[in-house]
């Protein structure tokens, strides 16, 4: 058998390709999967997708150019309030725009306030870039619930515009209903619209990191003064990593604004950030599939598996008579379970589950590491 860079795989590169495909053919039926077995999670679904989304643009600063942004979640708030203020009733604007239009300007906005937030960064490394991208993610939704007069600060924004798609007839079996209206209440037709906005995300994203580009951040990444000896501006890469990782925000803001249709500043808090990027070390930073895998892993966790795990130790200590598994609410003890969980990845995989070749090598230095396959070095 070979792997998808036409040479002879070996067994284990088989199985985590034949693994990725699963799990890809998976998400494509989740829909159908969760109707025929009634499992009614399809409303925690979409914003784990957004979340995919959101992780795989913070995967750009910190996997391929190696900068360490922990304020992602103030470009998650910027394309959200850029969607409502173009589409919603409760905007100052004099004009209502279209949900693609405000789309496309959400993303635009957010790669704008990308390049505002690295210039002053340029001359920062390590720690000193993390501080200032910390301070900047818990200044915007501070901002956003100070102007009152133009977001409605706490009170938030609602509601705002929703998608329509004039070319398709979704009532051909059905009483007329208002096209628009099935985005509010068909949560299969978010999870579709949410899963090709990704999968073009992706698209995106692979040709950036096969581009000179892409080739640039990573050289920047292993070494700056050697990426800078060798003819790489310093200066346009690292704008760039900031406007493309935070434009990809944008998409996943608007989105979720509009699935919501509520918008406010307390959706925006710095433990998205810290989950975002959790989802690129548990998948493997820089290996775009890996971060596919660890965002959903992750969200799972989050919005599905924690409320019923907790049901389900309660169950059992019922039945064989234990009081503390009676006791034991996950709910509440979830962020107690992701340090567990990142100290243990930190500890016994630092690369993540399906870490890029490059990276697992840069972090087993003096091992020696076999060529990457194409959904390795991805």
């Amino acid at each position: 058998m070979e792997s998808l860079s036409g040479r002879p795989s070996t067994p284990g590169e088989a199985l985590r390709n034949a693994f990725l495909t699963t799990f890809f053919v998976f998400l494509v039926a989740y829909p159908a999967l969760d109707r025929q077995l009634h499992l009614g999670a399809m409303g925690s679904m979409n914003p784990i997708l957004i979340y995919v989304i959101l992780a795989l643009g913070l995967n750009i600063v910190v996997g391929f150019a190696g900068l360490l942004d922990l304020g992602y979640a103030a470009f998650f708030a910027i394309g959200g309030y850029t969607a409502a203020f173009l589409t919603s009733p409760a905007s100052p604007l004099p004009f209502r725009a279209d949900f693609w239009l405000a789309l496309v300007a959400a993303w635009a906005v957010a790669a704008l306030f990308g390049l505002i937030l690295g210039a002053p960064t340029l001359r920062l490394r390590g720690d000193y870039l993390a501080i200032v991208t910390l301070a900047f993610g818990e200044i915007v939704p501070r901002v956003f619930l100070n102007l009152e007069g133009l977001t409605r600060g706490s009170r938030g924004m609602s509601p705002v515009g929703r998608p329509h798609l004039p070319w398709i007839d979704f009532t051909a079996n059905g009483p007329a209903v208002e096209q628009k209206e099935l985005f509010a209440t068909d949560q299969v037709l978010w999870y579709y619209l949410i899963f090709l906005i990704g999968a073009l995300s992706i698209f995106i994203i692979v040709r950036l990191r096969d581009s000179r580009l892409g080739r640039a951040w990573m050289a920047m990444r292993e070494d700056e003064i050697a990426a800078a000896s060798s003819g790489i501006d310093l200066v346009q890469t690292k704008l760039a990593a900031f406007a493309l990782g935070a434009s990809f925000s944008g998409f996943a803001g608007s989105l979720f604004a509009s699935m919501l249709q509520f918008i406010d500043p307390f959706q925006f808090q710095f433990d998205i950030s810290i989950m975002v990027l959790s989802m690129i070390i548990l998948g493997g930073i820089g290996n775009i599939w890996g971060v596919v895998f660890g965002g959903v892993l992750m969200g799972s966790f989050n919005l599905i598996l924690t409320d019923r795990a907790t049901g389900w130790l309660h169950g059992l200590g019922g039945a064989i008579g234990l009081p503390f598994l009676q006791q034991a609410d996950l709910a509440s003890s979830k962020f107690l379970i992701y340090g567990l969980a990142l100290v243990l990845m930190m500890t016994l995989r630092p690369e993540g589950i399906f870490p890029s070749r490059q990276r697992q090598a840069e972090l087993h230095a003096g091992q020696p590491a076999e060529a990457p396959t194409a959904v390795e070095a991805s």
